[in-house]
């Protein structure tokens, strides 16, 4: 890699990161240029992983307030969100390339579509009446294994479905925004630990998108007030679904 390719990929992350502040979706801007850089696939989706970390802090710090009183529902989602991200990060590395090259056009498809559904999925959940589960149901736990498993895998847009799976399931959605950014920092270090100790990390490059993508975060949220959320989520599903149909016909 030259440091052309850093540069580029250091201010794509700046934008991701920026980008998942104000609208979210911005894994799905630095994994095809990762890929347009040289990386595989595979290679292209766990240096991603590695380098989105450092935005999720921010996200659960946040949230630190609404963490009042739930000390034990959060240690229970975390062994779940442990469990399945190690799933599926490992389900990533043992599985041959070249399925992941085939299923990886449809998994940012779907992710780009998942997107573009946001605010409607939001909406929805804001209408039901706010209440406080004494008790979790049993399909919560699974839907969020299942859904930390797709995390630990690919993880693009992995914050629209906890949000959607929360919400039904605790009946808060600003609870539900905070146990998603929990369960989502909790699933990303799981991607860390693995893909960083067996996975084919690129850390050049997270050595200057982790950084770039923090920094894109914070600036992000700065100005994520004055900036209108919906054209920019058009462009990025628009993106987001040109790029799934690149990868298709190039599998």
């Amino acid at each position: 890699m030259s440091p052309v390719d850093l540069l580029i990929a250091a201010g794509v992350a700046l934008l991701a990161g920026g980008i998942n502040s104000i609208a979210g979706g911005g894994s799905l801007i630095l994994f095809p240029v990762l890929v347009a850089l040289g990386l595989g696939t595979v290679a292209a989706n766990v240096t991603n992983s590695v380098a989105q970390w450092p935005g999720y802090i921010g996200g659960v710090l946040g949230f630190r307030k609404e963490y009042g009183g739930q000390r034990g529902r959060m240690i229970r989602f975390s062994v779940v969100a442990v469990l399945g991200g190690t799933v599926g990060s490992v389900l990533l590395l043992t599985t041959p390339t070249e399925a992941f090259d085939t299923v990886v056009p449809v998994l940012v498809f779907l992710a780009s579509i998942l997107l573009a559904f946001q605010t409607m999925i939001t909406k929805r959940l804001k209408k039901q009446p706010e209440g406080v589960a004494h008790v979790d149901p049993v399909w919560l736990y699974v839907a969020l294994f299942l859904a930390t498993v797709y995390g630990g895998y690919f993880g693009g847009a992995l914050g629209v479905i906890l949000v959607g799976v929360l919400g039904l399931g605790l009946g808060r959605l600003k609870l539900a925004n905070a146990m998603k950014s929990a369960i989502s920092l909790v699933t990303a270090s799981v991607t860390v630990v693995v893909f960083g100790i067996w996975g084919p990390v690129e850390w050049a490059y997270v050595a200057v998108c982790a950084p770039a993508a923090l920094l894109g975060g914070f600036l992000g949220a700065k100005v994520a007030t004055r900036i209108p959320t919906t054209p920019l989520r058009v462009l990025i599903v628009a993106f987001g679904v040109g790029v799934s149909i690149y990868l298709f016909l190039r599998t």
